[in-house]
């Protein structure tokens, strides 16, 4: 009986034994997948960290672009007044180069009857003291209307060239 025992306690040694190095290598196998999973989660968080960090920095470039935006809508709403304002002095101007255009024509052609007439009192040598004395009226009445209307035309002149070096665009 006392082998009988001896055998069953090594029987049990061996049998612990046996189910300790079970149980190491099942515990050691768990510490490995837990090591495995700590090495993930540490590995996401800081991925969410990188991602928090990308979206942080993508608003504030958001925000810029959109300020960016709003200015250049301004500069444009700004350039349209101006190009419709520039667009309206343009077009007043052009009428009233028109009106001279014309007023220079009248006056041409007032020119041309006066040298007609002038050409009629050659001809005549009675009329020739009134008509003479006709004519410088005339043609000082007309010098007086071109020298007004050339002065009209050096004032607008001017005031365009005023006009266009303060409405220059803004660069």
């Amino acid at each position: 009986m006392k082998n009988f025992q001896q055998n069953l306690f090594i029987v049990l040694a061996i049998g612990l034994c046996g189910a300790i190095a079970w149980q190491w290598r099942l515990q050691s196998a768990q510490l490995n997948t837990i090591e495995k999973l700590d090495q993930e989660i540490y590995q996401k968080s800081a991925d969410i960290q990188g991602y928090t960090n990308s979206i942080r920095s993508m608003d504030a470039d958001i925000v810029q672009l959109h300020d960016r935006i709003t200015q250049l809508k301004e500069a444009a709403a700004s350039n349209d007044q101006w190009a419709v304002t520039e667009k309206r002095e343009v077009a007043r101007l052009q009428s009233a180069g028109d009106i001279m255009s014309n007023e220079i024509a009248d006056y041409k052609a007032a020119v041309g009857s006066l040298t007609n007439k002038l050409k009629e009192a050659y001809d005549g040598e009675e009329k020739l003291v009134a008509q003479r004395d006709d004519f410088v009226k005339k043609l000082n009445q007309s010098i007086k209307t071109q020298n007004d209307l050339t002065a009209k035309y050096n004032e607008l002149v001017e005031r365009f060239n005023k006009l266009q070096t303060t409405n220059a665009p803004p660069k």
